[in-house]
């Protein structure tokens, strides 16, 4: 049941090594187009601290890992290839590419912000990373835009009179990208538009699209490259460049990333996945000194190496996903382990949410929660917050 995160981005970028930094999943890398050519999926982590501590306990964890109080929680990391100019017309792996896509909660947009590979993911110089970000939001866009103009065609023909209502018909076309009626009513009216699109001209429909893949594929941009200068001037225009205030953007090496853990793997370092430092514990020689030095500047410089922080950024602050730990009230065990699980759930969850991602069973027989740090009891709509302890009173227990 986990987040699936999208990793998405033109050739020769860095997107197989971002992923293998972030999965250390044996995947090919190299400087050509569709080194990956059938999506990829991995395991990477997002960190919550731990909630153990404050019960005086150390957790023994069910999937993932908990590393001095910082809890590794599973997340899917999805490799899709293809992406080049043209995709939404079949160009490339195109229709591969945008079926893959559409498995995906959030997308990781890998830019070589050192402006060293063109359009197509060739060698170059003094290439613009705007356009690599335009050129995905465009496709993107025209995508949503083909599919929400094959809704209005069956609107034309199939409505008429009072039964008629656009944001139906637009939910089912759209049903995919996991808008409802209702969301997409909200969504056409905060556009500024008539629930009526014979009132609608094509700069509407475009402008509308967009609004609707923005709000159902949101995006990070993993500024790749960062540890050259020429990325880091890239990075000072582009992030105040007000055009992009819609994007979050993490500034990201994952060359320093997949370095880093091999070498802690070698015990030639001690590091864990998102610090901004670490700590060399064992021999190496002087080219790898120097190497490891430059890494150690740019990570305290950008607080990480940014392959963690990108996959933080689109859980918790683009989703708005909040971290959840199951618990009892007399500190949160069972006869199972000690804080065997963290749940990352939707932004607004609720203790009948919890209850029902746990199990359908707990859900249909809840009761009430308890808060497990205040020993207050808190009812089925209640709204969770990020790194509650819930304990679940239900009726039913789960099925084994």
């Amino acid at each position: 049941m986990s987040y699936r995160i999208g990793l998405v981005g033109k050739p020769s970028v860095g997107k197989s090594t971002f992923f293998n930094a972030a999965t250390m999943n044996d995947v090919p890398e190299g400087a050509y187009p569709f080194t990956t050519i059938d999506p990829t999926v991995g395991e990477a982590y997002v960190r919550v601290d731990c909630a153990a501590p404050e019960f005086d306990e150390t957790c023994t964890p069910s999937v993932g890992v908990c590393r001095e109080g910082t809890r590794f929680v599973p997340v899917k990391l999805v490799d899709v290839a293809g992406l080049v100019p043209g995709a939404h017309e079949g160009r490339g792996l195109g229709n591969q590419f945008l079926t893959d896509l559409n498995e995906t909660d959030v997308l990781i947009h890998v830019v070589d912000f050192s402006g060293k590979t063109d359009i197509e993911g060739e060698t170059t110089e003094g290439h613009d990373p705007r356009e690599d970000i335009d050129f995905l939001e465009e496709e993107l866009d025209e995508w949503y835009l083909d599919v929400l103009e094959k809704g209005l065609e069956k609107f034309e023909t199939r409505y008429h009179g009072a039964d008629a209502a656009i944001e139906r018909e637009l939910a089912e076309q759209m049903s995919a990208f996991g808008i409802d009626k209702d969301r997409m009513k909200r969504v056409i009216l905060a556009e500024g538009l008539e629930l009526d699109p014979a009132t609608w001209d094509d700069a509407d429909k475009a402008d509308l699209a967009r609004e609707i893949r923005k709000r159902t594929k949101p995006m990070v941009v993993a500024a790749n490259k960062m540890d050259t200068p020429e990325a880091q001037a890239n990075w000072e225009e582009i992030t105040t460049d007000p055009d992009y205030d819609h994007l979050s953007f993490v500034p990201a090496s994952a060359h320093a990333e997949k370095a880093l853990k091999n070498a802690n793997d070698a015990g030639v370092v001690d590091y864990a996945p998102g610090d901004s430092g670490f700590e060399v514990v064992g021999d190496v020689s002087g080219d790898q000194e120097a190497g490891l030095d430059q890494i150690g500047e740019f990570v305290a410089e950008y607080d990480g190496t940014g392959v963690q922080g990108a996959l933080e950024a689109a859980v918790f602050d683009v989703l708005g996903c909040i971290a959840v730990f199951p618990g009892s009230a007399n500190g949160s065990k069972d006869e199972k382990g000690v804080f065997r699980d963290c749940f990352i759930l939707p932004e607004g969850s609720t203790t009948e949410d919890f209850a029902f991602h746990i199990h359908s069973d707990i859900g249909e027989g809840l009761l009430h929660g308890t808060d497990c740090r205040s020993g207050r009891q808190v009812g089925a709509a209640h709204e969770l917050s990020h790194r509650d302890v819930i304990e679940l009173v239900s009726t039913k227990q789960a099925a084994p």
